[in-house]
């Protein structure tokens, strides 16, 4: 049995960098935000069926996320209806992996609202990268296309940083690469160590 953990933080925070570290040490990941592109992509299991709830999204046989954002905006329901027609074929996607990986000792589930979708619960333990604020908002306000208002927006559907950090069992500060990877190898070395004590 794999020791399933849990890799969370918010938008800016380092998550994708911690996670490419974790698969460098050799872990498997499975990225939330990876499997949602495949579901969404022509052939993907949720285009039909985010198609007939979305019609507008429905573009060159996939799903266009900016189609799709936009009659989300415009519909105050549309994120449960979404949420209740993509969560369970994420839920399959990931199951797929972790069965894939079952002889890993450590599998990483790279997930950007973890605490927010309950999944904290089917995990063995959780990671949060975090940095400070201000490090987080410069970073995010540099992606092409970012406003102070879409930064307001996204931060407002997650949890606040320091109640993540109050939850996780482990936090990655993110503010240097090195600070990063130690935390990560440290995070291994105990985890390692509890499943040879188990």
């Amino acid at each position: 049995m794999s020791f399933l953990l849990g890799l969370t933080g918010g938008i800016g925070m380092g998550k994708s960098t911690a996670a490419r570290m974790f698969r460098e040490l050799g872990h498997p990941v499975w990225d939330a935000d990876a499997a949602v592109h495949r579901l969404y992509a022509p052939g993907g299991a949720a285009v039909v069926p985010v198609a007939a709830a979305f019609p507008a999204a429905l573009k060159d046989g996939g799903i266009n996320r900016a189609a799709l954002r936009e009659a989300l905006a415009a519909d105050p329901g549309g994120f449960a209806r979404l949420e209740s027609i993509v969560h369970p074929l994420v839920a399959e996607d990931r199951a797929a992996f972790i069965a894939a990986h079952e002889d890993a000792p450590i599998v990483v589930l790279d997930i950007p609202l973890l605490f927010e979708g309950g999944s904290e619960r089917q995990m063995d333990g959780v990671a949060v990268v975090s940095a400070p604020a201000e490090v987080q908002r410069a970073r995010v306000l540099a992606r092409p296309g970012m406003t102070e208002e879409n930064f307001r927006m996204i931060l407002s559907r997650q949890m606040p940083d320091a109640e993540k950090r109050a939850r996780a069992d482990w936090v990655i500060p993110s503010d240097t690469l090195e600070g990063a990877r130690a935390a990560i190898v440290d995070i291994c070395a105990r985890i390692m160590a509890k499943r040879d004590h188990a």
